[in-house]
């Protein structure tokens, strides 16, 4: 049975001051009883309080986004290497906004993805339709096509020590959620087209909803059969919320 993970993004918000009382509040509110792997991916400059304050607890640390350069003249970016220097483990790869606001293509993903993996940190994927592409009825087509850049550029054995989010954009920060069958027919989907590469990978690789999962809707959407946790973005950032999602997880 596979574990799941309920992985916090919090986006560009925080101060040092803030920070500190949500750490506080979830690793006193993080409890061995959760079936669930919990994890907070956190902005850069506050990856030092974050794993400070995460130290010796069962919330692992990621961050938002990463260079797919090792080093060099690339100035702003920030490489896989000095990621793990800060204790991250995971870190979040196309994520919508990246694509969607800063350009990450298909391509830019997929070697992002890589650099990740050969630095030894967990990529979580992100892939995602537009309202204009459900609408479209091409959800299937545009998901498959991010993660076949992934495939094409890393090869199926590189999702065996990574995880996948389907976060359909149109349910970011809208209001609007996909059904539980809306969104188990995706992941089904995402789990079929990795069997076609590798069964074994399939069966084993944790796929994530990251559509505005909050407490109320969480227990429904993780009973689906290829949920396995959650990307939460507005509702990490309350530490009550976020652990309730957990709990229900």
């Amino acid at each position: 049975m596979r574990t799941k993970l309920v992985a916090g993004n919090w986006k560009m918000n925080g101060s040092l001051a803030s920070n500190a009382h949500l750490l506080s509040a979830l690793t006193s509110g993080a409890v061995a009883s959760f079936n669930a792997k919990l994890a907070v991916c956190v902005p850069y400059p506050y990856l030092s309080q974050a794993n400070l304050a995460l130290a010796g607890t069962t919330i692992a640390l990621g961050a938002q986004d990463v260079s797919e350069h090792e080093k060099g003249a690339f100035t702003g970016e920030v490489s896989a290497a000095m990621l793990m220097d800060f204790g991250c483990r995971y870190v979040l790869v196309g994520h919508s906004e990246r694509r969607s606001f800063y350009g990450d293509t298909d391509a830019v993903v997929a070697a992002k993805f890589d650099a990740a993996c050969k630095a030894g940190l967990v990529p979580i994927l992100c892939v995602g339709e537009s309202l204009a592409e459900r609408e479209a009825g091409t959800t299937l087509q545009v998901v498959t096509r991010q993660l076949d850049a992934v495939l094409a550029k890393s090869g199926v054995a590189a999702l065996a020590a990574a995880v996948v989010a389907y976060e359909p954009v149109w349910a970011i920060g809208t209001g609007l959620t996909a059904t539980p069958a809306q969104a188990q027919e995706v992941h089904a989907q995402i789990r079929a087209r990795i069997a076609t590469e590798s069964i074994e990978i399939a069966a084993n690789v944790q796929i994530l909803y990251g559509g505005s999962m909050k407490p109320s809707n969480a227990a429904e959407l993780l009973c689906q059969s290829d949920i396995d946790g959650g990307l939460i973005g507005g509702a990490a950032l309350v530490a009550e919320d976020f652990l309730a999602i957990a709990k229900a997880a």
